[in-house]
């Protein structure tokens, strides 16, 4: 066994983390686990693993659940395709695996939203195979430690960094060693200021014997963040709000949102043909939502309707009290306008 892989052992049966909720359970766990963390930080993730686990104790619990239940579980955590893969998922495993969760390295590869290091850790951390990993952690542990210059969205540096984690793998005891490499990334070798001092391979690290921790790895080249603007239309009756369910696909797919549009002109195109008649309407403040790929600057529409409109205006749309649309599958910033609505009583 490489000193690498020796060592991490070691500091991990006394430094590594060892409570965390999805630590020696299942594949199904473990799963749910790893495409939480994806993009998602431990804290931010636990509370939603306790309830979703809470409410689907099994992979068949998930599966018999509907689309609507399991993103309104996931409401919140972003990245929602996550969300939905994780359900066609579940569903694939009791048709195609009888409930149980595969245990061959390319089964799991085959299933949605599931790629090569995903299906890798599952096998390490719930079945004990010899597997390499390269999440977002790990590649910032190697590329520090085998001194790999360049960016790890390019195939080449990427080709790198999976040929380094292959060899340093140890032969035994690799569950250890995967969770090592996880919690040594997360708590030590972090982003910003990491805990050299801290780090059982220190001695090894090529980045810190070269003073180059600060450069490693070799940070996304920087692109202009695109800008878009949306209109949302608070329409309110009351408590209620209208809102409508968003096509399967695109940005925050299959949750519900209030009806939004390019622009001001469309929007009141699209009141005034709805029939609607509104008592007052009030200009919310602009705000910015972030996602990977551009920012979002929302402008809210908050109009009191004079009367509720006997059924809503198309199917996918509904009224929902604001209270229990908080409840509901609803994006970030939706629940951040109507936490603020119900802070100020609508």
């Amino acid at each position: 066994m490489s000193s690498f892989a020796s060592r991490l052992i070691a500091w991990q049966r006394t430094h590594g983390r060892h409570d965390l909720p999805w630590q020696g359970t299942d594949a199904y766990r473990v799963w749910l686990s790893e495409i939480m963390l994806q993009q998602t930080q431990v804290a931010t993730v636990l509370p939603y693993y306790q309830r979703f686990t809470a409410s689907f104790p099994t992979i068949a619990s998930l599966a018999a659940a509907t689309e609507e239940q399991v993103l309104a579980h996931w409401s919140g955590l972003g990245y929602y395709a996550r969300g939905r893969n994780l359900h066609a998922t579940a569903q694939i495993i009791v048709k195609q695996h009888r409930g149980e969760f595969p245990r061959n390295f390319e089964d799991i590869l085959e299933l949605p939203g599931i790629g090569r290091s995903t299906a890798a850790a599952i096998c390490a951390l719930a079945y004990h195979e010899r597997r390499a990993i390269l999440d977002g952690n790990v590649r910032r542990v190697l590329a520090r430690y085998c001194g790999v210059a360049g960016w790890a969205g390019e195939k080449k540096i990427e080709a790198q960094l999976w040929q380094q984690a292959e060899a340093l793998l140890p032969q035994r005891d690799v569950a250890t060693y995967t969770q090592a490499l996880m919690d040594l990334g997360a708590t030590i070798c972090t982003r910003r200021k990491p805990r050299c001092g801290e780090c059982p391979v220190q001695a090894g690290c090529v980045a810190f014997n070269t003073g180059r921790t600060t450069e490693l790895p070799t940070p996304r080249p920087r692109k202009a963040v695109p800008e878009r603007h949306a209109i949302f239309l608070l329409l309110m009756h009351g408590n209620d709000i209208l809102l409508e369910k968003r096509p399967g696909s695109g940005i925050w797919g299959g949750l519900w949102c209030p009806p939004q549009f390019d622009d001001e002109a469309a929007a009141r195109d699209w009141f005034l043909r709805s029939g609607m008649i509104a008592n007052h309407g009030t200009r919310l403040e602009t705000f910015t939502h972030t996602f990977t790929h551009f920012k979002l600057h929302i402008t809210p529409l908050k109009i009191q309707l004079s009367h509720k409109p006997l059924r809503a205006t198309q199917p996918g749309s509904l009224w929902l009290d604001a209270e229990e649309a908080l409840r509901a599958a609803i994006p970030t910033p939706v629940r951040a306008l109507l936490g603020e609505l119900l802070k100020n009583h609508l």
